[in-house]
């Protein structure tokens, strides 16, 4: 007698049937979009691994069934203009195109509890007495055929149950095997998801896809649709809910069912929005179910933030703002009270509050020619001179005409006003070919101005120092001791400088030494001369000179008849030419340049 499990015994009639079988396919879906137009769908096709794909669509024709994003709903402009900025609809990042490889399910281990039916392919192998291997499809009777064996029943087996089952049918004629079964291929089964989902319609899917993952492949659900319930109708009854935020949120899927032939999916209409905004983890406009608290909502929006001030919170109520206007809820009445549609939650910031500079003690660090440089922590209204006493003060070398003050709060307040420099100087570029002669061909002001946007990348990259230029005497021996520290302020008092720059266009950038000890120091335009003098591109007329406290001295200020001092660094430009692209690149250029040498005195302290 031979191997059971050898396809060359197989009975013609069975094996034609089994061809047939796993030949055919389900019918195409025709789905008919918004324009009126129908389009068919093939149904998914189920691999030998067991995952379910996707049709393919090619990337130079677009999905006719991924529909563009839904514009704002009347709640969702109702909350952009209370805010003033526009907040996003939770979840709406699961429907996005890209993401719809999420609703394969990875099916490559079957569970035990999985039932066999109709369209499962089953391999079975034996080694022993006897040897071999088949794969076989359950056929629409439910059963198997097996050379030497006959039929077999196997559809609502449990895959668990499956080894027992065979090795039953073949122990009827065969001694000393072992039999190996696996679940070669799963079915496809069709289910419908129809109601507020983005794209509904027939969806063939493995048997092993869920509730989710059915949805996922719909595009989730559309802007009118519920993320807070998804119902399952087998035979025409309810058999189970989903609520997307567990999954979301909390990473639960115990409510998400396997789905069956023929299951219908259907996606409610949205429910009661209610907008979260503030010192919360996550701001946006949310669902609420009803009988929901708003301190569900706050734990659905990730809860409070580190900074958040979380004794308070502000309600902002729709049907309520023409009598009452905002209502402060305490943190015990959160649990109490129920959300409302049309509610906008604010959580307040505790933590981002400027306090009063009065009130704080300060951390200081000093650094340079001071005898005990460090990080000091002194109380509150400290000025420098209480700073200089701890560090005990400065070393002979010192040159106080050059001390460097670092400030926090000016380097926001820098940050701020670079940025909108870097925007007007960008409409100012923008602006160029319309405003430029037509000396230029086309080929080359576009030339230029790429040049120019590549400097405006550069100052863009630029990181304001937060520098504070300091009105101190180039003679004095001391700081200005009444100036109050903050925190996190940075002094530094460098070594006295014994050198002058001149750089730019000039024949010899160079730093020259300076001997203070060869009496008057020579002026501003010796050096430019030492320096081999201007060239031709220079442009005399914009000449300046960037001393050691990061002050500017310009040429309409006399630069050029002032007697230099220890540190300076003279900067000769390069003359443009007479289009606007250009002039606008040496804005910039010399922006970048003063950036470079803490040239920017945004505040002066007397």
């Amino acid at each position: 007698m031979g191997s059971p499990l050898d396809p060359s015994q197989t009975n013609q009639r069975t094996q034609t049937e089994q061809d047939n079988r796993s030949s055919s396919s389900a019918p195409p879906s025709v789905y008919v979009d918004p324009t009126g137009s129908a389009q068919t769908i093939s149904p998914t096709q189920i691999k030998n691994d067991g995952l379910a794909s996707l049709p393919t669509v090619s990337s130079n024709s677009p999905n006719p069934r991924v529909k563009p994003a839904a514009p704002p709903n009347e709640f969702e402009r109702y909350v952009a203009n209370s805010l003033g900025r526009s907040l996003p609809r939770f979840g709406a990042g699961l429907l996005l195109p890209d993401n719809r490889d999420y609703a394969l399910p990875a099916t490559a281990t079957v569970p035990p509890g999985y039932i066999l039916s109709v369209g499962d392919t089953v391999a079975i192998s034996l080694i022993g007495s006897t040897e071999g291997s088949i794969e076989r499809q359950i056929d629409t009777d439910g059963k198997i055929f097996l050379p030497s064996i006959g039929s077999v029943m196997l559809a609502g087996v449990r895959y668990a149950d499956l080894k027992d089952r065979v090795s039953a049918a073949i122990g009827r004629q065969y001694r000393g095997y072992e039999v190996t079964v696996s679940v070669r291929q799963l079915r496809g089964i069709r289910v419908y998801v129809t109601g507020f989902a983005n794209d509904p319609g027939a969806y063939s899917v493995n048997s092993l896809s869920t509730m989710v993952n059915a949805v996922l492949a719909a595009g989730g659900p559309s802007a009118g649709g519920s993320f807070r319930s998804v119902q399952l109708y087998r035979r025409g009854n309810l058999v189970g809910e989903f609520d997307l935020y567990d999954l979301v949120r909390r990473g639960d899927r115990s409510n998400d069912q396997v789905l069956q032939n023929e299951d219908v999916l259907f996606i409610p209409p949205l429910g009661k929005q209610v907008a979260i905004t503030g010192s919360v983890n996550e701001e946006a406009i949310y669902e609420a179910k009803p009988g929901e608290t708003m301190q569900d909502m706050l734990r659905i929006a990730g809860g409070p933030n580190n900074l958040a001030d979380e004794t308070r919170v502000m309600l902002y109520r729709a049907s309520d703002l023409s009598s009452s206007g905002a209502i402060q809820i305490t943190a015990g009445e959160l649990a109490s009270q129920t959300v409302r549609g049309g509610d906008l939650i604010q959580v307040l910031s505790e933590g981002s509050l400027q306090r009063p500079l009065a009130g704080q003690s300060v951390l200081v660090r000093i650094e340079g020619e001071v005898n005990k440089p460090g990080n000091y922590f002194v109380p509150a209204n400290s000025t420098m001179a209480d700073i200089m006493n701890q560090a005990g003060g400065t070393t002979p070398r010192a040159f106080v005409f050059g001390t460097r003050l670092e400030r926090n709060s000016v380097r926001v307040q820098q940050r701020e006003a670079f940025r909108e420099a870097i925007e007007q100087l960008e409409m100012s570029l923008a602006a160029a070919p319309l405003t430029a002669g037509q000396t230029l061909d086309a080929g080359e002001r576009a030339n230029q101005l790429a040049g120019a946007r590549a400097v405006l990348e550069r100052l863009r990259a630029a990181e304001p120092d937060g520098r504070v230029v300091l009105d101190i005497p180039p003679s004095a021996t001391a700081v200005p001791e009444t100036l109050l520290m903050e925190n996190n302020d940075r002094i530094v008092i460098p070594p006295r400088a014994t050198t002058v720059g001149v750089f730019g266009s000039v024949y010899r950038p160079a730093s020259f030494y300076l001997d203070e000890r060869a009496g008057r120091p020579m002026k501003v335009s010796a050096y430019i001369d030492r320096a081999g003098g201007p060239m031709r591109s220079a442009d005399k007329k914009s000449i300046f000179v960037v001393r050691a406290n990061g002050s500017v001295l310009s040429r309409r200020n006399g630069a050029l008849n002032a007697h230099v001092l220890p540190g300076d660094v003279i900067f000769v430009p390069v003359r443009t030419q007479s289009t606007s692209v250009w002039t606008k690149i040496r804005e910039i250029s010399t922006i970048i340049f003063q950036m470079g040498v803490s040239a920017a005195a945004l505040a002066a302290i007397k």
